[in-house]
């Protein structure tokens, strides 16, 4: 071959060679801080499971006063500071003194945990608050499992305290750990408080917040919630306001002791009779409240409220069929929602000192406790509500003309809360689900009470958003209570998107 020729076709082949290169794709950059700490997450779910699965298998029940359970709880507050402080946390376990019970038993309430990371001034700080604390649950009450022991079925996670309120508070947890894991500075600060009575009506924590108001509070811009539920099973939601709660107990009582029913039954009126007319006279079948003068004080709906109630994507099927109810009270959509948010009800929980164990046991009970309370909403004041429904019962027990006493006591009087939407977490939030779900938020309020949001705003003066994880039908409070893995894993990763949201917005 000539020389000349070779050089000619190996000059060629190297010019064919660089053109090629120059066609091939440049290098995929590299991955953002979200898509690493999504990763990351997903990596790593398994082990955020079993941290669950070991806050769970805590009997931290705080509606039972029996020092037992108590001594869980003081377990359960430890195992969460260790938690915070493994993330390099400063944490505070705040002595709460003790608990004086109607009977007169004293029992210790459960330190607060105050942690803080980070406290750099060119930085927003956003502040958690959740509780660890749960209802009680048995087995022989209907859980197809042990409620103490997470247990996995097609993706759900089933146990006490899932998803209210264990689940939410480590998905918070986990996404600081993922910033921890990768090395990178937060983007926020962040800061905890995190009790254990919060379902026994936040004993201690109103008075802790008013006491670090100028100390541990004085630099949070912003104070989020996770203790709410979604209103579907996969479309996300933000909660911008809650009914308040006044709870009640009426007893009626002729004697200390039960009476055979063959020898005084027919001379005498029986409390239980009372009670009965009594609760009976509180609401109709419709769920419309009885008691004279209750919604009076119920805040008009406004033109722009009903527009937020139309935009809510529900299929009422699909509630009433995941809510295992034969018939809803209302037909429509808004009617629904309205009635479980911006309208007060009443519901009755049970009576104390029946006979209500198996079998036919004839007694007449001597002294019987009726339970029961109203949802409150704005502009409600419970004080008013607990004069109206005294006076109520009074008039209707005097109709009875019984020989029998009464007593009428307002245990609890929580108020309803409303947020401004427009808030910069908010906004924050709204972007974080759009990154993470790839949906708008409903715009929702919630049914239940969540009282340290009102707390919260209007001791600290700060705005409060709520941030729920939870599906519609995850059971809080009841049995099978359960949190997805989906939305306990892509939670975690909703949190960590709006902690960069919100130095985003913040700069």
């Amino acid at each position: 071959m000539d020389p000349k020729l070779g050089r000619m076709e190996s000059c060629l082949f190297a010019l064919l060679l660089l053109l090629l290169g120059g066609m091939a794709s440049p290098p995929a950059p590299p991955a953002t801080l979200l898509e690493r700490a999504f990763r990351y997450m997903d990596l790593h779910q398994d082990e955020f499971v079993q941290t669950l699965k070991e806050w769970v298998a805590i009997e931290s029940d705080s509606i039972q006063p029996v020092p037992r359970l108590r001594q869980e709880l003081f377990r359960m507050m430890a195992l969460t500071a260790d938690e915070l402080r493994r993330l390099g946390a400063s944490v505070d376990l705040v002595d709460s003194g003790f608990q004086q019970l109607p009977d007169g038993q004293t029992l210790p309430i459960p330190p607060i945990v105050l942690a803080e990371l980070g406290n750099k001034p060119q930085k927003t700080t956003v502040c958690f608050y959740g509780h660890v604390d749960v209802q009680p649950a048995v087995r022989a009450d209907g859980w197809l499992t042990d409620p103490y022991t997470l247990t996995e079925v097609d993706g759900k996670l089933y146990g006490r305290g899932a998803t209210d309120n264990k689940g939410p508070v480590l998905a918070w947890i986990n996404a600081v750990r993922t910033f921890r894991a990768l090395k990178e500075d937060l983007p926020v600060n962040v800061k905890f408080v995190i009790e254990g009575m919060e379902e026994a009506g936040s004993v201690a924590l109103e008075e802790l917040i008013r006491r670090e108001k100028d100390r541990f509070f004085s630099g949070v811009d912003y104070i989020i919630i996770s203790d709410n539920l979604w209103l579907s099973q996969r479309r996300p939601a933000l909660v911008y306001g809650t009914r308040g709660n006044s709870y009640f107990t009426v007893e009626v009582k002729c004697r200390g002791q039960d009476f055979h029913s063959g020898t005084f039954g027919g001379i005498l009126n029986e409390p239980m009779a009372d009670l009965v007319a009594l609760l009976g006279s509180l609401v109709d079948s419709s769920g419309h409240i009885l008691i004279p003068g209750i919604y009076n004080h119920v805040a008009p709906v406004t033109e722009e409220e009903m527009k937020m109630y139309w935009a809510i994507d529900l299929d009422l099927e699909e509630y009433r069929t995941s809510s295992q109810v034969k018939k809803f009270l209302f037909d429509t959509k808004e009617e629904i929602l309205m009635h479980l948010w911006r309208y007060p009800s009443l519901s009755i929980h049970g009576v104390e000192g029946a006979f209500n164990e198996p079998g036919t046991k004839t007694v007449i009970p001597g002294r019987v406790v009726g339970k029961f309370s109203i949802r409150l909403v704005p502009h409600m004041n419970s004080s008013m509500v607990e004069q109206q429904v005294r006076q109520h019962l009074e008039y209707i027990f005097a109709k009875r003309n019984s020989s029998n006493q009464m007593a009428v006591s307002m245990v609890l009087g929580l108020h309803p809360w409303v947020a401004n939407i427009k808030d910069t977490q908010y906004l924050a939030a709204k972007r974080a689900i759009k990154t993470v779900f790839g949906t708008e938020p409903d715009m929702i309020r919630d049914g239940s009470t969540i009282p340290v949001a009102k707390i919260f705003q209007d001791v600290l003066q700060k705005s409060v958003l709520m941030l729920p994880l939870g599906a519609m039908d995850d059971g809080e409070h009841s049995q099978n209570e359960k949190i997805n893995r989906w939305n306990y894993i892509e939670g975690s990763k909703l949190f960590a998107a709006f902690f960069l949201e919100m130095a985003q917005l913040h700069e």
